[in-house]
């Protein structure tokens, strides 16, 4: 459905205090993969080490330095208007932070209807039934469509986030740290709410976080980042019950889910 061919991103660093050259940094570093419909793909690895670069180059929020992006057999850069928009809508995303992925001036209706208004054809009364719906489907009450992020807690935005990008219908949601931001008791909820609703709609996931417990619980496969690249990846019990890598070693450890 959607693949990874050889992805490189680069960056232009910054020249130090000695010398003004500056060096490139290269944040992912060949990187191939494929993610298939309806499953739960976990991205793990410390911080820095690429794997939020990825998920942005999946959901063409940076282009590659090289490589490329094929959604369903297709190179997103060679695309025409069409189909890149249909790629669009099918790639969706829920951030970390919750409260500034959202305007903070409009209500939570108003959130949820700007993707529908900018991208389907449904009328009013059509929108508000979708809305209602998902706001049911998330564990909101539908009285909180005329409240303010800033009247929600973190928990609560992040239900309205995965709301607002699932009622397109995606064939995948990229979830970038999306519980990190959260009470631990709340992160529980939020894993649950994303396997039930995965239920329902048949979302692929990437999965993309620091938190093995949680990577553990929700992926079908996982892959280990370290330095841009993917140094392990297969079956998530097996990765993370029978290491091979001593990078995926050393964070197994670190996180306590070996001795």
């Amino acid at each position: 459905m959607l693949q990874g061919i050889e992805l490189n991103k680069t960056f232009q660093g910054r020249g130090g205090w000695l010398s003004s050259a500056s060096q490139p940094i290269v944040a992912v570093d060949q990187v191939s993969l494929e993610l298939n419909p309806k499953e739960t793909v976990g991205l793990v690895g410390e911080s820095g080490s690429g794997k939020s670069t990825l998920g942005e180059l999946l959901g063409d929020l940076q282009r590659p330095t090289s490589g490329q992006v094929c959604y369903r057999g297709q190179d997103i850069q060679s695309m025409d208007r069409e189909a890149y928009a249909n790629y669009r809508r099918n790639v969706q995303f829920v951030f970390q932070s919750p409260h500034t992925s959202m305007n903070p001036t409009y209500t939570i209706q108003h959130v949820l209807e700007e993707p529908l208004r900018k991208l389907t054809n449904d009328t009013e009364r059509e929108r508000i039934e979708k809305m209602e719906a998902m706001m049911e489907q998330v564990g909101l009450p539908v009285r909180y469509l005329s409240r303010y992020p800033r009247q929600l807690s973190g928990g609560q935005c992040q239900r309205v986030a995965i709301g607002r990008a699932l009622l397109l219908n995606p064939e995948m949601l990229i979830c970038d740290e999306c519980i990190s931001a959260l009470d631990v008791s709340v992160q529980a909820q939020i894993l649950n709410l994303l396997n039930q609703l995965q239920e329902i709609y048949g979302t692929t996931y990437l999965f993309i976080s620091h938190d093995l417990a949680a990577v553990k619980y929700i992926s079908d496969r996982v892959l280990v980042m370290q330095h841009g690249q993917v140094v392990e990846s297969g079956p998530t019990e097996h990765v993370l019950t029978q290491p091979e890598h001593a990078y995926t070693k050393q964070l197994l450890h670190y996180h306590q889910l070996i001795h």
